[in-house]
């Protein structure tokens, strides 16, 4: 019990603070997961993270849900994800119900300047600490480094991990001269499901499946969800229009922990309270049954040289991948002089005080944002 509680009150803490995206979500684990409480090693949080980009569903909520089954089994499976879920949820729930009533959200937006750049300094120091464990040899490195450009230039996240992850493999199995085909494990992904494209009334069941199965296919960074949810409600089943998505997106992306909380969003607007809870149950439902598959079999990985590999060259990818994110975050919100007096300031904070907490960074990128407009 003492556990449960334990893993409650951290994931609901990372819910209320985790702005950022998945690349900041996730370095906020590894500090609190790892550096500070040492649930697990380092090198086993780099495969759940590489294992987790190669399954479909949001990847920090994942991670969560990794680090809650890995420290209590299926009580802290459970725990981990609904406590990191809800606090955005319920947040985005809020801001739907005034959306809705008012036409219009309070203005907010000062508060959140200085957020984004203070999290790229949490992000920098997991990628720092992350890297030197997956950089095993020369060969990782220019993996890692080729995911990075790859990335950037535009390839699919999954795409660049796979594709780092077998030439990893290949190219450690050719060296030591153990080039065997018939041992490759194949790892199949899942693409889409068929569905018949019906406008029919919006019920609450209805709401639920439909979630329940962007939720089920949607690979890669919540960020995707904007084109699954374009697809299927905007054009196939006109529940809702292109400025209610764009809306329904922003207050995601502007409340912290999973973007995906979109849905809740959304939700609100078809159905109300009912319908929120069910757009929220059914897109998040998919990554517990995913997790509750893949972490078993994390550890067996380890125990075969080739599946070992390819691990090896998924973890260096998925550092590469965080890479570019920090890259793409700099280049987005570090637009002024502003932004860059508190992406340095958190920088330095971060990396000289190794045990600062991550909510005083982002508490205090908050504050001097909010500040420094003031100027």
């Amino acid at each position: 019990m003492e556990r449960i509680k334990e893993i409650a009150f951290l994931f609901f803490k990372l819910g209320l603070i985790a702005f950022g995206g998945p690349a900041a979500h996730i370095a906020m684990m590894e500090e609190e997961v790892v550096s500070k409480r040492k649930w697990m090693s380092r090198e086993h949080f780099l495969d759940l993270v590489g294992a987790t980009n190669l399954i479909p569903g949001p990847n920090s909520t994942e991670m969560a849900i990794h680090c809650g089954f890995h420290r209590a089994g299926w009580a802290g499976l459970i725990t981990s994800g609904v406590c990191f879920i809800f606090p955005a949820a319920l947040l985005t729930g809020l801001l739907a119900h005034l959306y809705v009533t008012y036409g219009a959200i309070p203005e907010i937006t000062p508060f959140f300047y200085g957020i984004r750049p203070a999290v790229i300094a949490i992000i920098l120091s997991a990628v720092w600490k992350l890297g030197k464990k997956a950089y095993k040899g020369i060969h990782l490195g220019v993996i890692g480094g080729a995911v990075v450009v790859l990335t950037l230039a535009g390839l699919n996240e999954i795409f660049a991990i796979l594709l780092g992850g077998f030439v990893g493999m290949f190219c450690v199995a050719i060296k030591e001269k153990s080039f065997k085909p018939k041992a490759m494990l194949i790892f199949p992904l899942i693409s889409s499901v068929a569905t018949t494209a019906v406008n029919i009334s919006i019920t609450s069941s209805k709401i639920f499946f439909v979630f329940l199965k962007i939720g089920a296919v949607l690979f890669g960074s919540g960020y995707v969800l904007i084109a699954y949810l374009q697809g299927e409600l905007v054009e196939k089943l006109g529940w809702i229009t292109q400025q209610q998505l764009l809306d329904a997106v922003a207050m995601g992306q502007l409340t912290p922990g999973p973007v995906l909380t979109t849905a809740t969003f959304i939700g609100y607007q078809l159905h109300g309270v009912q319908g929120a809870i069910l757009a929220t149950l059914g897109i998040f439902l998919p990554s517990f049954f995913f997790v509750a598959i893949l972490n078993p079999i994390i550890p067996k990985m380890r125990q075969f040289k080739w599946t070992a590999y390819f691990l090896d060259a998924v973890n260096i990818s998925a550092v590469g991948i965080m890479v570019a994110v920090v890259i793409t975050l700099v280049q987005s919100f570090v637009a002024d002089w502003r932004a860059l007096i508190i992406m340095t300031l958190s920088i330095v904070v971060v990396f000289r005080w190794k045990k600062v907490n991550v909510l005083g960074v982002v508490a205090g990128g908050s504050v001097l944002g909010y500040l420094l407009q003031l100027l």
